[in-house]
């Protein structure tokens, strides 16, 4: 597991967990998860579907009891002190949990009155929210008219009506365009630069790398690495080889022609003439490829360079972050 040394006070800490279990039946959707968050951070959780994202989330934000392990939230111990934890986080689900026949103004007013704010006070808050997250045009629309972006928009402000100081983010940009992710992402760095601090769970890796300071991997409920998004690089090795074959037939030959002579693993990627190698020695690179042209193995389009988190992912897990393991129980 890929995890830099560095020094910190407890103090410094959002999240300490330690061990975390989660069991449905006889599947552990959470297996012994640690987990260190310091405040003012975004660290990214990052797996596909089933991985145990969600479910670490709902136990770390008091919604569900875990069955192992313990956890710390601000210092607080989350299986004693659940009120107080839940006093100074949000979270915002995967999928929308405002009243989609009201307004976005209203949503925001009754948010704020269940907060504690007097009528008057829950409007200028709701103003303000609105302007902050470009929907002051639409405050007067319901939500169900609302495109996908709007709505998530609208969510996370409803989760910060009172500003968190932890903010649980469960795949906040699952299935937006890429100018409502964009838009969303500002949202964030935005929360973190007035001082919250988020945990992010994403399938997307280009959101981790975009966002986190730090980057945890899990598969089947159990986190496989952990660092910066350089070290993670880093850790599969100096350099990635991709391939395409003209014929998809050849790549199983292929792939033996380049475990022979780079000595490393070769994966096959989604698309059936695709493979990916994580190359130590670059010098051995000319040496494969000039060994499938003796075998007259074409190759359409090959590439070197730096590894990307897709290609640590696939190293890591020996799947690719869009395939997708068994379902987690009451969550994704």
């Amino acid at each position: 597991m890929v995890n830099a040394s560095y020094q910190a006070d407890a103090t410094d800490w959002a999240i300490e967990a330690k061990g975390l279990v989660k069991i449905f039946g006889k599947h552990r959707a959470v297996d012994g998860v640690d987990l260190t968050v310091r405040k003012g951070t975004v660290y990214g959780f990052l797996g596909p579907n089933g991985a145990g994202k969600t479910t670490t989330i709902r136990v770390l934000a008091t919604l569900l009891k875990p069955d192992g392990g313990s956890a710390e939230i601000f210092g607080h111990d989350l299986s004693k002190e659940g009120d107080e934890i839940r006093s100074r986080i949000s979270l915002t689900g995967q999928y929308a949990s405002i009243d989609e026949d009201l307004t976005g103004m209203e949503n925001l007013v009754m948010m704020g009155r269940l907060m504690g704010y007097g009528r008057a006070a829950a409007k200028v808050r709701a103003a303000e929210l609105l302007k902050a997250f470009g929907l002051q045009d639409a405050a007067k629309r319901q939500v169900k008219n609302y495109s996908g972006g709007m709505r998530r928009r609208i969510d996370i402000a409803a989760s910060i009506v009172v500003t968190p100081e932890l903010l649980f983010l469960d795949e906040p940009t699952a299935g937006l365009d890429p100018r409502s992710r964009n838009q969303v992402w500002d949202i964030i760095r935005a929360l973190v630069g007035s001082g919250t601090t988020v945990l992010l769970t994403t399938q997307y890796l280009e959101e981790a790398d975009q966002l986190a300071d730090r980057i945890a991997v899990i598969n089947q409920g159990k986190i496989i690495a952990e660092g910066t998004s350089s070290e993670l690089k880093a850790s599969v090795g100096t350099g990635t080889l991709s391939l395409q074959l003209v014929k998809a037939e050849e790549r199983s030959r292929a792939a033996e022609i380049l475990e022979d002579k780079l000595s490393v693993a070769v994966h096959l990627m989604p698309d059936s003439t695709s493979l990916t190698a994580q190359i130590n020695d670059s010098f051995l690179v000319a040496e494969a490829l000039s060994e499938l042209a003796k075998n007259q193995i074409a190759v359409s389009d090959f590439s070197f360079g730096r590894p990307s988190l897709d290609e640590v992912f696939l190293t890591l897990t020996g799947h690719a972050a869009s395939q997708e393991p068994q379902p987690e129980e009451g969550g994704s």
